[in-house]
This record gives structure tokens, C-alpha cells and sequence, in this order.
């Protein structure tokens, strides 16, 4: 059996080894979107949102976070990439800081104002790309008076402390999956759960970054579980969580790849 580990919200905050995944087959050139800013320079206001990984800090991803536009959120399949950003100096001289980027997580969703346009206050609207930078993100690249600055960005790969995570909630028949801490682009395309006496089972993505499992039970079952990251690179996780797991668990999962 594969080494796993259980801990508690607050013990995973202190974790392990930096991870990554080099492969990168996503588009990684520079695109061209414009960057606004929430929450206060404490960070207030930037917890919970709709990749579902609650308090930023406990989940590992701190302040260097975003919220994505619908034309770059994808429903939530974007949940957990990892974008650089760097102001556009030569269109917003006083605003910018010169040479300076900040690489954020995507762990957010920024909805469209319909109620106002998209040059003036909307800049969330579809079909703009656009980012709601967490402010001390924001302030690593930006003068906070400008309000909202032209920026450019690309994909990159994620560094992660640690291994992947996965959170068990739900209940009986029903079971929920927050996938998190993934390292290489940060995304999954796919997630497959399997119990020791069960077969296997696709999850689909209930929101953000949950998948979920319904009308079989797990319970009392030890549990294997694969996943195929964006980059299409698939991590096996043979029998890491026990089977006397409970609701409300956070393991780290050590991979083998595929």
C-alpha cells in the first residue's frame, strides 16, 4: 500500500517538499486582459469562492490568488491553474511597477455584471479576460489608485508544497471530492475513485474543483484514486486513503505515475 496521510485543516499549513510537473501542454504565450482587485491589503474578503477551497491559507495558496472571468473561468475547469501576470507599463506608466510580475492561482470566479458595460465597471462581461486579483497580489505589480490596469499574461506551471490533497465530504451515497494542491497546470481533466470492493467510477465535476461520486456507498472501503491532470499526465493513488476514512478527512496523496 502506498503511504498516505491524514491532517487537520491547520497541520497541512505546515507541509512538505515543493512539486511540480514540467510537462506543459498548455498554451503558455502571452495574451493580452486587464487586471482589477478585491479584499483589503490584509486579505480580507479573498477566502471561500467558487473553486471551493475555503480559507486560502489553510488550503496553501494564500494571497497570490485570483478571480477569473467567465471567459477564462471555464465552468470551473480552470480551478487551480496558474497564470503569471505582468502589468503593461508602456500603456500605464504611473501605474505600473516596472519589471516586476506576480504568479497567481485561479481560485475564483468573477461574475459578469450585466447591469453595467464592459469598458466602464463590466470587466467581468463575457467575452473579456479578465482577472480579480487578490489586492496584496494586485499591489506586487500595481499602484492600487489605478483601480484597474491592462496586464499581460501567461500559463505557467504550479509549484506546490507538498503532494496532491483530497478532502472527503458528502454523505452515504453521496460523495464529494475537493482535489487541490495539484502541481504541474494546476487543473484536472479527469478523476477516477475505486473502493477495494467496488469497481470503478468516473467523478464529474459537481463545481469548482469537487468531483463527485453518487448512488454507490464507500464507506468502510479503502480507496484508490487516479487522476488525469490538463496536461494529460495521469497520477495513480493505489489504496491511499483507509477504509475506515470518515467525512470531513483531508489526505495527502503520494503519486505514482502512469
Amino acid at each position: 500500500m502506498e503511504k498516505s496521510k491524514f491532517f487537520d485543516f491547520f497541520a497541512i499549513v505546515a507541509t512538505f517538499c515543493m512539486h511540480t510537473i514540467v510537462v506543459k501542454g498548455f498554451d503558455s504565450s502571452w495574451h493580452y486582459a486587464h487586471a482589477t482587485f478585491y479584499g483589503g491589503s490584509d486579505a480580507s474578503g479573498t477566502m471561500g469562492g467558487a473553486c471551493g477551497y475555503g480559507n486560502l491559507y489553510t488550503y496553501g495558496y494564500g494571497t497570490n490568488t485570483a478571480a477569473l472571468s467567465t471567459q477564462l473561468f471555464n465552468d470551473g475547469a480552470s480551478c487551480g491553474q496558474c497564470y503569471q501576470i505582468i502589468c503593461d507599463y508602456n500603456s500605464v506608466p504611473q501605474w505600473c511597477y516596472l519589471g516586476t510580475s506576480v504568479t497567481i492561482t485561479a481560485t475564483n470566479f468573477c461574475p459578469p455584471n450585466w447591469n453595467l458595460p464592459s469598458d466602464n465597471g463590466g470587466w467581468c462581461n463575457p467575452p473579456r479576460e479578465h482577472f480579480d486579483m487578490a489586492q496584496p497580489a494586485f499591489q506586487q505589480i500595481a499602484d492600487t489608485h489605478a483601480g484597474i490596469v491592462p496586464v499581460w499574461y501567461q500559463r505557467v506551471s504550479c509549484w506546490k508544497r507538498g503532494n496532491v490533497r483530497v478532502t472527503l465530504n458528502g454523505f452515504n451515497y453521496f460523495n464529494l471530492f475537493l482535489v487541490w494542491n495539484v502541481g504541474g497546470p494546476g487543473s484536472i481533466a479527469q478523476f477516477w475513485v475505486k473502493g477495494d470492493s467496488s469497481g470503478w467510477v468516473q467523478a464529474s465535476r459537481n463545481w469548482g474543483a469537487n468531483y463527485q461520486v453518487n448512488g454507490i456507498s464507500l464507506n468502510g472501503q479503502a480507496l484508490t484514486f487516479v487522476v488525469t491532470n490538463t496536461d494529460w499526465q495521469t497520477l495513480n493513488f493505489p489504496q491511499v486513503i483507509p477504509y475506515n476514512w470518515y467525512f470531513g478527512q483531508t489526505y495527502e496523496c503520494y503519486a505514482n505515475f502512469y
